[in-house]
């Protein structure tokens, strides 16, 4: 028999019940990104958590905001500074654009982030997770925020699959959607986002721990495995990544030439070091000076 919108709205409710309950005792609440809801604090968060743990943020974030406390003095200085402050963090691009991002929002936004969604999504380095994130995590807007933690959980939770993999972004953002409550998503985005990092994980989930389990669908097929495998992953150190980053590294200290800068990476990496320097350029983050030396923006 299909489920009502009665019966469903209250499997959702006392879902919500349950994981509210195992938040309170059991979040992450004393993260301090999560401690502000000025915009800008929650922004640089989210960049900086960009495919980056939150163990390797805690102390760069902590750094920034005493440094550049808003848009103003971030958009003050030049990028180069920016980049050679980002560095420990990785994806140098995201830097960049934060920077980008805090320039425009002086210029055209009078140093305030924009509350409209549409101009949140103009502003460089913002997509829909980021502008999702920052109405419900600075404004308390009732929106998903589906991180790869909380797509993971709701997967399992209400479609019964092994990963968010397995399914559409749709099914995924619908399902989360049925799920939000009438008031206080961000403490539910929360609560969600900690389940996942927490108990719900990718490998090793301790489902007797969770709050959900009672209710989780995955669970009740059987944990099945999910058909998508993951590619094996290329050691860092042979991926182009790794190259662009010795380069930019090696630029924060002072400007060099392409053969300096070949004879300082790998040997399988220096007869690249022209397309490494192109697509550095073209992303912004290195310029060529005079006398064929490279240095990051000024």
């Amino acid at each position: 028999m299909p489920r009502t919108s009665t019966s469903a709205a209250s499997e959702a409710a006392a879902f919500r019940a349950s994981l509210g309950a195992w938040y309170s005792a059991n979040g992450r609440h004393r993260l301090p990104w999560r401690l502000t809801r000025d915009p800008y604090a929650v922004l640089v968060s989210e960049v900086m958590l960009q495919q980056t743990q939150v163990e390797r943020v805690l102390p760069y974030y902590e750094a920034w905001l005493a440094r550049w406390p808003a848009f103003a003095a971030l958009a003050n200085v030049p990028p180069a500074e920016v980049i050679r402050h980002w560095r420990g963090l990785g994806y140098n691009r995201r830097a960049l654009n934060l920077h980008r991002l805090a320039v425009r929002v002086v210029e055209d936004h009078g140093g305030r982030l924009p509350e409209s969604p549409s101009a949140l999504l103009a502003l460089p380095g913002i997509g829909a997770y980021t502008a999702s994130a920052v109405r419900c995590f600075a404004r308390d807007e009732p929106v998903v925020v589906a991180d790869t933690n909380i797509a993971r959980v709701v997967a399992r939770a209400r479609l019964g699959l092994a990963s968010q993999r397995e399914a559409s972004g749709r099914a995924v953002s619908e399902a989360a959607e049925a799920l939000l409550p009438p008031a206080s998503a961000r403490d539910h985005n929360l609560a969600l986002m900690d389940l996942g990092a927490i108990v719900c994980r990718s490998r090793g989930p301790e489902c007797a721990a969770c709050p959900v389990r009672d209710s989780c669908a995955w669970r009740a097929a059987g944990f099945p495995v999910g058909q998508s495998q993951t590619r094996p992953q290329p050691k860092f150190e042979t991926t182009a990544r790794f190259a662009r980053g010795r380069i930019v590294d090696v630029l924060r200290e002072a400007p060099a030439t392409e053969p300096e800068l070949a004879a300082m990476l790998p040997p399988r990496h220096a007869p690249k070091t022209p397309e490494y320097l192109a697509a550095l350029a073209a992303e912004g983050l290195v310029v060529e000076a005079p006398a064929g030396h490279w240095s990051l923006p000024v």
